[in-house]
């Protein structure tokens, strides 16, 4: 027989125009979140491939949850591979939500355009191109013929891109991604083709609303505005919080470097009359800001929320009803950091299969963001689960999103190894 590692890496060598076009495909399914366009037909077409492929297909709708509607409806879906009996299950991960394409691309961002060896389009790289690779990795251990001791799934979810809640925090909740059934979690996140992510920094998103008191423009004198009172909050972080912030750096390998520091990010603001609207001569009673707050490991989350309560105490309260009548502050997502555990066989496997397929050792990272490993180690209870997946950080989300082609086939044979080594084949 033949080596099963280079049986599988010849596989994935041949497949290498068919996962560039099952990547095209996926990016030209425009399932665009917010609101979350085409998930069902997205989900149709993932499904049908894998049937094609021999896997065991369920569609998991989000029931219950309030984005999941008969206009948008939030629909997953997994296939499974069953092997023999005794060894573990592998579960591969892609989220298919993509954020809108936005303004300043030179090519059509749903067309899949393949140009100067890179797949474009929006998405691509952030992450149909890593589903593609998960779905090819399979693909290549069943071409090579090798028969797994153990399970492996396959899964395509909604709504990473806005928390993941109808996604993998759903599929977790119900017990279909558990520790009693799931062994490892492989998330072809781009988190570059040379580096393993081992978790992320902890998300404290929250809403401050000040309440001032109107009067005639003419006359501001005799109210209270409110956007000045929000003015001084900013001004406060800005002059107290953020350098304290960029003075914190974590033992975690976040990256890029910066990201290693505590930040705070104003996401929007909105007070008084409507920009667009018909112009009203009035003081502002009340103005909302949402803020983005990523906390290290090394602080936690009832630190990071009570600094902000404080901050904002000192500069509206302590009687100053001058500056403001009064003011909220309200929790809309909180996710702690997460962290693969050491000596993780997860990790010691991706890392043999790069140093395998790229002639050098990998890197460990962390992810300046976090992405659905928070569900799988916090709802689902499995510990080894890692980021893993072609395509460069940087350019997610961005104008002329794309994927090396050739860091798309070297991933693919990556995961596909890993699975290997995973199942006790081909060390």
């Amino acid at each position: 027989m033949r080596n099963p590692i280079d049986a599988v890496v010849a596989e994935v060598d041949r497949a290498a125009d068919e996962i560039v076009r099952l990547t095209q495909d996926l990016v030209r399914i425009p399932t665009v979140n917010p609101p979350g366009e085409a998930y069902d037909a997205c989900a149709a077409f993932i499904g049908a491939d894998l049937e094609r492929r021999g896997f065991e297909v369920e569609y998991v709708r989000a029931d219950g949850r309030p984005e999941h509607t008969l206009r948008h409806p939030r629909v997953n879906v997994i296939g499974t591979r069953r092997g023999g009996r005794g060894g573990p299950t592998v579960h591969l991960n892609g989220h298919v939500d993509v954020v809108p394409p936005g303004d300043g691309w030179t090519v059509d961002p749903f067309a899949g355009v393949v140009r100067d060896g890179r797949i474009y389009g929006r998405g691509v790289c952030d992450m149909k191109a890593g589903l593609a690779a998960a779905i090819f990795a399979a693909e290549a251990i069943a071409r090579a013929r090798v028969t797994l001791p153990g399970v492996l799934e396959i899964s395509g979810t909604v709504d990473e891109e806005s928390g993941g809640f109808a996604g993998v925090a759903h599929l977790a909740a119900i017990g279909r991604i558990s520790r009693t059934r799931t062994d490892f979690v492989i998330i072809p996140e781009p988190l570059n083709v040379d580096r393993i992510c081992i978790g992320h920094r902890g998300v404290y998103w929250f809403e401050l609303t000040t309440h001032g008191r109107t009067a005639h423009g003419s006359m501001p004198f005799l109210g209270v505005s409110a956007i000045d009172a929000m003015n001084e909050v900013l001004t406060a972080i800005r002059r107290e919080l953020q350098p304290s912030l960029a003075a914190r750096t974590t033992a975690m390998p976040v990256v890029p470097d910066g990201a290693r520091h505590s930040t705070i990010n104003v996401n929007a603001i909105d007070g008084g009359q409507p920009v667009d609207g018909i112009q009203t001569p009035c003081v502002a009673d009340r103005c909302r800001a949402i803020f983005d707050r990523r906390f290290l490991i090394e602080e936690g989350f009832e630190a990071a929320r009570d600094e902000i309560q404080s901050l904002v105490a000192r500069v509206l309260g302590n009687g100053r009803a001058a500056s403001v009548t009064d003011y909220d502050i309200r929790d809309l997502m909180i996710v702690e950091p997460v962290q693969t555990p050491a000596g993780s066989p997860l990790v010691a496997a991706l890392d043999r299969a790069v140093d395998r397929v790229l002639a050098s050792p990998a890197r460990l990272v962390a992810s300046p963001g976090t992405y659905d490993h928070k569900h799988v180690a916090r709802i689902a209870g499995v510990p080894h689960c890692v980021a893993y997946g072609p395509g460069e950080l940087e350019l997610a989300h961005q104008p002329d999103e794309s994927v090396r082609i050739d860091d798309l086939v070297a991933a693919t044979k990556v995961i596909a190894l890993a699975t290997l080594d995973l199942m006790g084949l081909g060390r």
